[in-house]
């Protein structure tokens, strides 16, 4: 499991024209989900996402987490993540989970969010979606389930 994980002062996600998730300050998260994940995979993610250390404490450093601030999250489906590029033009998405596997661990990584006390929207599953986000630093992290450093 795959996740880009982005510290933003607001986001907006619309579908068709309505408005489906909004937030201020917070997390938006790009998820990303493999055809070998489980829901270890899930549990792991959440709470690497919900932990991470990438607000600014009192002395400016980034000391603290989207628990420690602002408690929200967005979460959006992004199969597109696991796109392999290596050969030809074409992206091929051959390791992205099939859509109704994608559906429940994208579904359970939601509620293991919601588990660790944050607020949790999210863009609608396989909806084509219109995403406007102010990005705060930046700071842009990923985070895999599947790599160790």
């Amino acid at each position: 499991m795959r996740a880009v994980v982005q510290r933003v002062r607001d986001c907006r996600i619309t579908v068709e024209g309505e408005e489906v998730a909004a937030m201020s300050a917070g997390l938006l998260v790009y998820l990303g989900i493999s055809d070998s994940d489980s829901a270890r995979d899930a549990s792991y993610l959440a709470d690497k996402v919900a932990h991470l250390r990438i607000y600014p404490d009192a002395d400016g450093k980034m000391n603290l987490s989207v628990l420690e601030s602002s408690g929200q999250a967005v979460v959006v489906s992004q199969f597109t993540l696991y796109g392999d590029t290596r050969k030809g033009r074409r992206p091929s998405y051959n390791r992205a989970a099939p859509p109704d596997e994608a559906r429940a661990l994208y579904t359970l990584f939601r509620e293991e969010l919601l588990s660790r006390g944050l607020r949790v929207g999210s863009g609608v599953f396989q909806a084509h979606m219109h995403i406007t986000a102010t990005n705060d630093g930046p700071v842009t992290i990923l985070v895999d389930s599947n790599k160790e450093f």
